[in-house]
């Protein structure tokens, strides 16, 4: 099983120091990749919880974020080149880019650059997002009836851009003629593209298959929720007449991570259970679980708020040192 570290750059109150001393860690202790989270506002409205659509429009987590809009949150993709100067083994990548805030070409031909700047470690997740106040906000609101259709023409203009010369498009949010972006990715024939899907298997199945993506990013799965994913992605894949299958796939999920002293109540409250906050004997059971599910790469999400950082670096030492080698051996 891979580790990922998804750093907290989304908190009421973050430094980049504290960011530099995961990213670090996360590099001694050979984790596969450190990501970023895309977040580019918190309405006000939020703070009252009062937001149009619950978080990921999942109905369990509420119309509140747990960041204030008042909060010195860091923006994600400036962190992107600022973590490939920091590492030299670890792959980096942002969970997930919500493309209708981005020009897709601009987009492509700044992650080309990100990826020679990394030295061919970057990670392409892709998502459609979901708070109609951010689509606002980035001066997208058009997009957001139509943002399903953005990804793809994002995702098919990521890739021309990326393996052509010169590539012209003609779509419904770009529209240009032949022209060159500069440097190609230093990963052929392209960086890993993930499709991050939360409520609809048989649309992340379709962008898998039809563009060749590399994997799949959830939030907050279950053990149980992993095997329903994959179990219905393979199923899409085998009615699209692929030759791929599920395990060709990466299958991720962003987990909440905290050791706790004692156990905890687990108890299935949807997206909000307890998945990875647990004793040290609750997680080593649970990623056992997960493992079994077909699990790959979780994403390690240190909570918003009440989890200094300091404790986190304890953690994740202990999940690396105690833990894992633990699960090895069952």
């Amino acid at each position: 099983m891979k580790l990922a570290l998804y750093l907290p750059n989304f908190r009421d109150k973050v430094t980049v120091a504290e960011l530099a001393e995961l990213t670090a860690l996360a590099e001694d202790l050979d984790f596969d990749s450190v990501w970023t989270l895309d977040r580019i506002i918190v309405p006000e409205s939020s703070d009252r919880g009062e937001m149009q659509y619950p978080f990921g429009m999942l109905d369990e987590m509420g119309k509140q974020l747990p960041v204030s809009s008042r909060g010195e949150f860091l923006q994600g993709m400036p962190l992107l080149p600022w973590l490939a100067a920091k590492t030299a083994k670890v792959r980096i990548g942002m969970s997930i880019i919500d493309t209708p805030y981005r020009s897709p070409g601009v987009l492509a031909a700044e992650l080309a650059t990100i990826d020679h700047l990394s030295g061919g470690r970057l990670n392409v997740a892709v998502g459609s997002g979901w708070m109609p106040e951010e689509f606002a906000a980035a001066s997208a609101a058009h997009i957001f009836p139509k943002r399903h259709k953005h990804v793809r023409e994002t995702i098919e203009i990521m890739q021309g851009i990326w393996t052509n010369e010169v590539f012209e498009y003609h779509g419904e949010f770009a529209d240009f003629e032949p022209a060159g972006f500069g440097a190609k990715p230093v990963q052929k024939p392209h960086p890993p593209i993930f499709f991050s899907g939360l409520k609809d298997p048989k649309r992340s199945a379709g962008r898998i298959a039809q563009y060749g993506l590399s994997g799949w990013i959830g939030i907050q799965d279950s053990p149980e929720d992993i095997k329903r994913w994959r179990t219905e992605i393979q199923g899409e894949l085998g009615r699209l007449d692929t030759a791929r299958t599920v395990d060709e796939l990466e299958i991720s999920s962003m987990i909440w991570f905290v050791i706790t002293p004692v156990d905890v109540d687990q108890s299935p409250a949807g997206k909000g259970t307890n998945l990875l906050v647990g004793s040290q004997r609750q997680i080593t059971d649970q990623l056992k679980r997960y493992q079994e599910a077909g699990l790959t790469m979780p994403f390690l999400w240190p909570p918003f708020a009440d989890v200094p950082v300091s404790k986190t670096l304890d953690d994740l030492k202990r999940l690396k040192q105690e833990i894992l080698p633990e699960l090895d051996a069952r």
